[in-house]
């Protein structure tokens, strides 16, 4: 891989974190005919409009897609945008899934609290502020964990999004191919497979992303969202927990997305 290659995504991927931006999955298409190939595209940005984040080994821990036909890895070059491809091997719902390696990131004091109040972590704050350390840098690491649904000919009826083992990981309990402008998606957030309560969800529209929808998770980690109008959405979650002691950082994030269409 060339070097500059490796800091352009790191950089991304720091910047995530130093800006609160949202990391998505974009796939060429939300919806693909059989035999087909999808680009899949990894972005990083603000309100559904982002930068390319190109393809590096170095950083992924799993890049898959889970179909009728089971599970499988997703390919690509090095360096390349979209990040990986896939060909449509069967109808139905596909699960695409990026989950990132950890990657460390320090923030001046007063740009690490307006994260963690950007991001509803208000208890991370108050956690600072009892130790005293809220005038000190935020040390973190962070990783991510992405999802997308893309569909291949008729919703099928069962057929749905589904876990896939990620750290954090947001699961739709509806399929949103089913779903139409006015109706309701709930959504449910794991963490390390227990439902995570309490959390900031976010969902947006691509058309109108400055109209967000923000719900708290309940104690079975359900959030529900009025679909208000069709085409591609975002929904997002971040969890933030103290770093494990030979990480040399204070603080762990966890970040969820999940990208897909919705008709008219």
């Amino acid at each position: 891989m060339r070097r500059s290659s490796l800091v352009l995504v790191l950089a991304l991927a720091a910047s995530a974190s130093v800006s609160a931006h949202d990391f998505w999955i974009e796939p060429t298409g939300f919806t693909a005919d059989l035999g087909r190939v999808v680009g899949v595209k990894l972005r990083v940005g603000d309100d559904f409009h982002g930068d390319a984040v190109p393809r590096s080994e170095e950083l992924i821990d799993e890049f898959v897609v889970v179909d009728a036909s089971g599970r499988r890895q997703i390919v690509g070059r090095e360096g390349s945008d979209p990040a990986g491809l896939l060909r449509v091997m069967s109808p139905g719902l596909m699960v695409i899934g990026y989950h990132s390696r950890p990657s460390p990131v320090t923030l001046p004091a007063a740009k690490f609290t307006q994260y963690l109040k950007d991001e509803g972590l208000d208890a991370i704050v108050a956690a600072r502020d009892r130790s005293g350390a809220s005038a000190r840098d935020g040390r973190e690491i962070f990783s991510r964990s992405a999802k997308s649904l893309v569909r291949s000919g008729a919703p099928a009826p069962g057929a749905g999004d589904r876990a896939l083992g990620f750290p954090i990981e947001l699961v739709a309990e509806r399929n949103p191919y089913q779903l139409r402008a006015g109706d309701t998606l709930p959504v449910r957030l794991a963490y390390h497979g227990a439902p995570l309560a309490g959390a900031r969800v976010v969902a947006y529209n691509q058309r109108s992303p400055y109209h967000k929808l923000i719900a708290q998770s309940d104690r079975d980690g359900r959030a529900a969202f009025k679909i208000e109008e069709p085409g591609p959405w975002l929904v997002k979650a971040v969890h933030m927990v103290p770093a494990p002691a030979a990480s040399n950082a204070d603080w762990e994030s966890f970040w969820a997305s999940l990208t897909f269409e919705i008709g008219m």
